[in-house]
């Protein structure tokens, strides 16, 4: 693989820095010192200040550690039965950017369901233990159950800035609390932890190009014209993958955006990340393949911009590539069933996704040849997928398997060209 000049990165793993033979008088100096010290206070906030306390601009509400994933109205309505029961309410957690400038941390769901409420954006449902209130919004809440809120309490916990000794040290904090935060309740997938712990430059263009028009037709993403279009998720005719997004009632593109599994999971930007760091997949020691990728985004955030606008480039022109040729279906892999019958799968596959596009990266100078030859390559491949059939199971994921997908896929378009 031809890589950009200084886009090489090492990918050896690293250890955090300890002391060499340290004596326990050793570790007690250290205790001393404070050197990883976390200094917090805490705080209530009633219910009904909640709103202008967000409103005024004092609290960030879409920090990187945040994931995408959005609480349905059934979850938000839990949460304000909740309150009326007086159940106890896990803390949410803010760092102090500034004095009285704080991000949110933890407990954006928590705020953004206590704020519409009070504005009237939902009417309660799903509530097993108040079912009386079904159908009701805060205004036209019984007076005295309306009163018993607004005497309810949100509690936080924040860090202080002088936590840390410089920015640096405050984003690496910072990143530590998050990553111990959220090891309980839901589990974070890799790509939102590496969305939270290394944020940089490469994880925000992975970001971007996730929302690239080929990309997301390719992925059964809605793209940005298709989210100018639709006005409910009915209409947009999307698959809610779980009963908590099933009652989405707004009609907002992001409502819709978040009903699709990659997107709220950040599978899409992890899909992106793998075609940069792919292309060094050949020169790494074998270990697992999550750690590969938290290793290359940690390093690739200090690659050059120059670099990274080289990668935004390849990536763009690839993945339209693959596009022109094969259309919305070219990463759909036919397999072999039990009955002998060959059959298409009904959606994308990473074990087509990853050679594909390191095959086609390398042709982009052949585009014109191979987008004329695009019924051929259809065509042959269908013959690939069975003649390959072994090489394309979908666990075969280790370092070995997918650098043999990706020769056999550079050899079959390469065969076009002789």
């Amino acid at each position: 693989m031809n890589l950009f000049e200084g886009e090489k990165i090492e990918l050896k793993g690293s250890v955090a820095p300890s002391i060499p033979n340290a004596t326990k008088d050793d570790i007690n100096d250290k205790y001393i010192r404070g050197d990883i010290r976390i200094v917090t206070e805490q705080a209530r906030y009633p219910l009904s200040t909640i709103v202008t306390m967000l409103d005024s601009g004092d609290y960030n509400l879409n920090p990187e550690f945040q994931r995408r994933r959005r609480w349905s109205r059934l979850k938000q309505s839990k949460l304000i039965e909740s309150f009326i029961m007086n159940v106890p309410i896990p803390p949410i957690f803010l760092y102090e950017v500034t004095y009285s400038q704080y991000e949110v941390m933890d407990g954006l769901q928590r705020l953004t369901a206590i704020s519409e409420f009070y504005k009237d954006k939902f009417m309660l449902t799903g509530l097993d233990q108040w079912p009386e209130l079904n159908g009701m919004n805060y205004a036209n809440l019984p007076d005295q159950v309306r009163r018993g809120i607004d005497r309810r309490y949100l509690s936080s916990i924040i860090l202080l800035q002088e936590t840390a000794r410089d920015p640096y040290e405050a984003d690496r904090l910072k990143q530590l609390v998050f990553e111990r935060i959220n090891s309980g309740g839901d589990k974070l997938e890799p790509q939102e932890s590496r969305n939270a712990l290394y944020n940089g430059p490469l994880n925000q263009l992975c970001i971007k190009l996730a929302r690239t028009d080929s990309f997301c037709k390719m992925w059964g993403i809605p793209t940005e014209d298709d989210l100018e279009k639709i006005s409910t998720p009915v209409q947009a005719n999307l698959p809610f993958e779980d009963a908590e997004l099933s009652d989405l009632e707004d009609d907002s593109s992001s409502e819709i955006l978040h009903g699709n599994a990659l997107y709220r999971k950040m599978q899409d930007v992890e899909l992106v990340l793998r075609f940069f760091a792919y292309r060094q997949l050949a020169d790494v020691e074998q270990g697992r393949l999550r750690d590969f990728l938290d290793a290359y985004l940690k390093k690739g955030n200090r690659m050059k911009t120059e670099i990274l606008v080289n990668l935004e480039s390849l990536f763009r022109e690839t993945i339209d590539f693959v596009y022109d040729v094969l259309g919305d279906r070219a990463f759909f892999l036919l397999r072999k069933k039990r009955n002998g019958q060959w059959l298409w799968y009904e959606r994308p596959t990473k074990v087509l996704y990853d050679p594909m596009m390191f095959a086609f990266s390398r042709y982009i100078d052949k585009k014109t040849v191979l987008i004329e030859k695009s019924g051929a390559i259809k065509e042959g491949l269908e013959r690939l997928y069975q003649e390959k059939a072994d090489a394309f199971k979908g666990r075969s994921t280790n370092k070995e398997d997918i650098l043999q997908r990706m020769k056999i896929m550079n050899d079959f378009l390469c065969s076009f060209l002789e």
